[in-house]
């Protein structure tokens, strides 16, 4: 089932991007004709491996200069300014709905944020969804680009779309599974009885539709592809199905054992990669709020209790005690910092989720690697080895939450053969690029 949404989302991409690369001409036509540039990403061509050219290492090396203060500050993030914009239209819209003292107060918090904003380690958490498009977005962005993306392929696809949007857009599982219960047990009835009347009809003030199934976004669409369709009987509001309404007769079948996958768009995080110099990693760490798993209020009344009880943290406590407060520290936060120190000084940052494993960090440090595919090693602030028993291990149950600092080591052969090399260049050329000065 998930190769079949691949392959149909991979033929929806391919779709967007013929109908982007502008009009068509005949083959008669001269072979200067201009065309209408494509805003597709070409496919990306790996290169073979070979030795970084002296372009690469100069611009390295332009890179290093920079943490020695020789070259003038350059702006980062150019589209800091535009999220900032886009935050204060969006508080300001707000502000004309709230009463003139609660503006007040809010507009202080807000200025005060702002002026902090510069010393964030990391703006947000943004994602990537490469079976829609390879646009970086909000996960808000994303909600309303996925449910505008899932019913506009309706009509091509009911079946799998409809299954996609119960499961992709609403966000309490609970009601989504209460839901697909229901609806099984719809299909369940025609499949095992067809010619059963009674099977045929919905009434929908019944109330397991009524609280179960409507309220749930994409379940009238799922109905709807099993062949259902409204209809008013004795002035009430009934679905009811017929065997005429399907395009193939396996579609029930089909319909069930797709609801049953329960497969989603799935997002992925992206890392958000930093190049740090030492200076800037000496900077206190400080996180957005898209990194806590609890709201503003319930961070804040968090605060006030962790005060009221600090006469309580001087008594004696237990190991056991102990773990436990630092579990419920760690259960705040949905994401997680991580900087990979190098011994040239240079700091690797990356956003996990809290639930990632710690394989994915690996993975992440070995694709910006100059020497890509040689063995290393992390350690952890205290020194010990993170070894490869580790790697299938979350990043919560290693308690690498919510920020932490890992060190880069080559495995002793491996680094003992680059210095005799003189090749002890760290991270790749175009990755030093990225490292920013103060």
């Amino acid at each position: 089932m998930a190769e079949k949404i691949k392959k149909f989302f991979a033929r929806k991409k391919a779709d967007a991007r013929f109908k982007m690369a502008g009009p068509g001409r005949r083959l008669a036509e001269s072979s200067t004709a201009v065309v209408g540039p494509s805003k597709s990403k070409p496919a990306a061509h790996v290169p073979a491996k070979v030795e970084p050219t002296e372009a690469a290492r100069q611009a390295a090396e332009a890179a290093l200069l920079r943490l020695q203060g020789q070259r003038k500050d350059v702006a980062f993030n150019t589209s800091l300014a535009a999220i900032q914009a886009k935050v204060r239209r969006e508080l300001e819209a707000e502000n004309k709905k709230a009463p003139e003292s609660v503006q007040k107060q809010e507009q202080d918090c807000r200025e005060t944020e702002y002026e902090c904003s510069s010393h964030l380690a990391v703006n947000g958490v943004y994602f990537k969804c490469p079976l829609i498009s390879d646009e970086i977005l909000t996960k808000e962005e994303w909600k309303g680009k996925i449910k505008e993306f899932l019913f506009s392929t309706l009509a091509e696809e009911r079946i799998m779309t409809s299954c996609l949007i119960i499961y992709s857009c609403n966000y309490n599982r609970t009601k989504v599974t209460d839901c697909a219960n229901v609806l099984i047990r719809y299909l369940d009835n025609l499949i095992a009885n067809p010619d059963e009347t009674k099977f045929h009809k919905i009434r929908r003030s019944n109330a397991a539709y009524r609280d179960k199934v409507a309220p749930v976004l994409g379940a009238d669409e799922f109905l709807y592809a099993a062949g259902f369709r409204p209809e008013r009987i004795d002035d009430e509001d009934f679905l009811v199905w017929s065997a005429d309404n399907l395009d193939d007769a396996g579609a029930l079948l089909l319909l069930r054992e797709t609801l049953k996958a329960e497969e989603r768009v799935e997002l992925e995080i992206e890392r958000s990669l930093r190049v740090l110099s030492p200076a800037q990693a000496s900077r206190r760490v400080e996180l957005p709020a898209d990194f806590f798993a609890m709201s503003a209020d319930e961070l804040k009344r968090e605060r006030q209790q962790r005060s009221e009880t600090a006469e309580k943290q001087l008594q004696l406590r237990t190991k056991a005690m102990r773990e436990k407060d630092e579990i419920r520290e760690i259960r705040k936060y949905k994401f997680c910092l991580i900087r990979i120190r190098f011994p040239d000084g240079l700091y690797l940052q990356g956003t996990f989720s809290v639930y990632e494993k710690y394989s994915e960090v690996m993975e992440f440090v070995g694709e910006n690697l100059e020497h890509e595919g040689l063995p290393f090693y992390l350690a952890d602030p205290t020194g010990r080895r993170l070894e490869e028993i580790d790697k299938e291990a979350s990043l919560m149950d290693l308690r690498l939450v919510p920020a932490t600092i890992l060190l880069f080591h080559w495995d002793e052969a491996i680094e003992e053969d680059l210095k005799a090399a003189g090749n002890v260049a760290y991270l790749k050329p175009e990755v030093m690029l990225m490292v920013e000065s103060l």
